[in-house]
């Protein structure tokens, strides 16, 4: 299968509520965001830029010899960080970007690619990946994000809540201790790939109510009548770093590697 070409922008804020100096944080030598682009760099992507609002990140991308931009610090969002790479490097409407978070240092390449893919082949603006649900206690908590989707495979709906919701079965067996084998039950996985002219459009878009009250900012792509098409894959990525323990388990993984 033909991979198209395309960049991947690495978003790396250095001041995240819950664990200051993320994009630092040293795994096996190395700081987390210089992992992640390496990563990154094994997917193919013609160019990788780390996308970040404080010096000594620049500092050290560019000492491990990966490219980094200094962008605003006041972007409410990381796809409005992008945008403003876009802007920077005056990149082309149909150049593809892939959103690569800065705290996924064991993301896979091959799914950065497919994604990738799934944009170019879909004709969509966004493209984006989901997982089976297989575990009632995912399907019915409000963290895990679900996506659903039409039968040209682009998302109809994202939501917390649990859809859709299996009324009969969940009736019959008292509640959620179950999930029908056959309910298309998806679990959205925060990898996107734009066209660039889509990040262009961003800023001028007005946040849509549903987005107001799920807390998604993707639902404001969908209200503003963008596509976004869902690349399935058979199970969740590996998990990224929120938390200090989660940090720590990082660690001691990169330290006997």
């Amino acid at each position: 299968m033909i991979t198209p070409a395309f960049k991947v922008v690495i978003p790396a804020r250095f001041a995240s509520s819950r664990l200051p100096g993320k994009p630092l944080l040293d795994l096996g030598g190395k700081p987390m965001v210089v992992r992640v682009a390496e990563r990154a760099h094994l997917s193919g992507a013609e160019e990788i830029w780390v996308a970040t609002d404080d010096a000594a990140v620049r500092a050290a991308c560019e000492a491990h010899e990966f490219a980094a931009l200094m962008t605003r610090a006041d972007h409410p969002t990381g796809t409005d960080r992008l945008a403003e790479v876009v802007a920077q490097r005056g990149w082309g409407n149909d150049t593809i970007v892939v959103n690569v978070q800065g705290d996924e240092p064991l993301i896979e390449p091959e799914i950065i690619v497919q994604t990738a893919r799934q944009l170019a082949v879909s004709g969509a603006d966004i493209a984006t990946v989901a997982h089976p649900i297989v575990d009632p206690a995912d399907f019915f908590n409000p963290n895990v994000v679900k996506v659903v989707c039409r039968a040209d495979g682009d998302a109809a709906y994202f939501s917390r809540a649990p859809v859709p919701y299996a009324r009969d079965h969940f009736a019959r067996e008292g509640g959620g201790r179950s999930l029908p084998a056959d309910l298309p039950a998806y679990r959205h996985v925060g990898l996107y790939a734009y066209r660039a002219s889509f990040l262009k459009a961003y800023a001028g878009l007005t946040v849509a109510p549903t987005e107001h009250f799920e807390a998604l900012e993707q639902l404001r792509a969908l209200w503003h009548g963008y596509r976004i098409s869902v690349t399935l894959v058979d199970a969740a990525p590996a998990p990224g770093v929120d938390t200090p323990e989660d940090a720590e388990r990082m660690r001691k993984l990169f330290d006997h590697a």
